[in-house]
């Protein structure tokens, strides 16, 4: 009897042992500010805002889909702040440049594009706001059609080429975006 409980310990310590990493990988990242760094995000580089935009607007986005980090500023530049992000899957689904936020939208509504629906069949024609729809719960419409940033309720796609041609963020990340950024924000892709 002894053996088996010694057994069944073991069994449960090595469960364990390999759920820590998973675990770890799992913990939501809070974002960088100026003066700090948070766990997880050591690889992330703070950028500065002259090197990308002539001057500030009423708020500032730099999707930097290379280091799948999104870097925002307030329209004095005393607040930045920098956040873990999803990017496209591919160069060619990535758009780059200037453009701004057009629209924001709290629980959007999701409809594939053709292409999207093309290469995956098994698509919806739409999904509405709600847990599985992959826009998350907060979405940020750019200038481009189809171009956004918004979150994700699935949370392995942070810090990966998984989307298919948004930047990602984790849903309570894209709920700060949200409130700090107002329509007609300028927003650079590089």
């Amino acid at each position: 009897m002894s053996n088996s409980v010694t057994r069944r310990r073991a069994l449960l310590l090595g469960a364990a042992a390999c759920a820590a990493p998973a675990v770890l990988r799992a913990q939501d990242f809070s974002p960088i500010q100026q003066g700090g760094v948070d766990r997880n995000a050591s690889a992330f580089l703070t950028q500065r805002w002259e090197d990308h935009f002539d001057k500030l607007g009423v708020a500032t986005l730099l999707a930097d889909t290379g280091s799948r980090a999104l870097h925002y500023w307030s329209a004095d530049g005393s607040d930045y702040r920098l956040y873990p992000t999803s990017v496209p899957k591919t160069d060619e689904l990535t758009r780059r440049g200037h453009t701004t936020v057009v629209r924001k939208v709290k629980g959007p509504d999701w409809t594939p594009t053709a292409s999207m629906r093309e290469a995956d069949p098994s698509l919806p024609a739409y999904m509405p706001p709600g847990e599985g729809n992959p826009l998350g719960t907060h979405a940020l419409y750019l200038g481009w059609p189809a171009y956004l940033i918004h979150g994700t309720h699935d949370t392995r796609k942070i810090g990966r080429r998984s989307s298919s041609g948004c930047i990602g963020l984790y849903n309570r990340m894209i709920a700060e975006v949200f409130e700090l950024v107002p329509v007609g924000a300028q927003v650079r892709l590089i």
